[in-house]
């Protein structure tokens, strides 16, 4: 059966960046990061979540960090330069990416903003990010993903 196609999977289709797909049932309520990695079979130290911060200024970043890991506020402030960031409330996730919680795609969100990788990412060569719904993931190259978000690799987990 044929997934239907996310805005993230059109970015980098049209793009022509190779990716997998992977996916998983969410009817339990468990996409947690490593429940999920667990039901896809993976290594949580390669699948990656999509957090997404709004500093003091209101200006919104993103970053892309492990699933057993947390974001270290203070060192995400510090890379943005603002005075603190904080996650985006549940609810306001989708009007700014276009993503639900649970299923935010790091790639092809309504506006881009800056965006960061943790440093662990540049020690392997694949890691596995939401799709862009829940349900769905898709994997590929860190390089890759680091192209298509501009994104910056930095050390912001604690």
């Amino acid at each position: 059966m044929a997934t239907e196609k996310t805005n993230a999977m059109r970015v980098l289709d049209k793009k022509m960046i190779p990716y997998n797909v992977f996916t998983y049932d969410s009817q339990d309520g468990r996409i947690d990061g490593i429940s999920v990695a667990q039901k896809i079979g993976k290594d949580p130290q390669l699948v990656y979540k999509t957090l997404v911060t709004q500093g003091k200024s209101g200006n919104v970043y993103v970053f892309v960090i492990p699933v057993e890991s947390e974001l270290d506020l203070k060192k995400a402030a510090k890379i943005t330069g603002e005075k603190n960031v904080a996650l985006v409330s549940p609810k306001d996730i989708q009007k700014l990416t276009g993503y639900v919680r649970g299923g935010c795609s790091p790639i092809g969100m309504i506006k881009h903003y800056p965006t960061f990788i943790d440093s662990s990412a540049s020690q392997v060569d694949h890691i596995i990010v939401s799709g862009g719904k829940i349900g769905l993931l898709i994997e590929l190259s860190v390089e890759d993903l680091q192209s298509i978000t501009e994104a910056t690799f930095h050390e912001v987990v604690k």
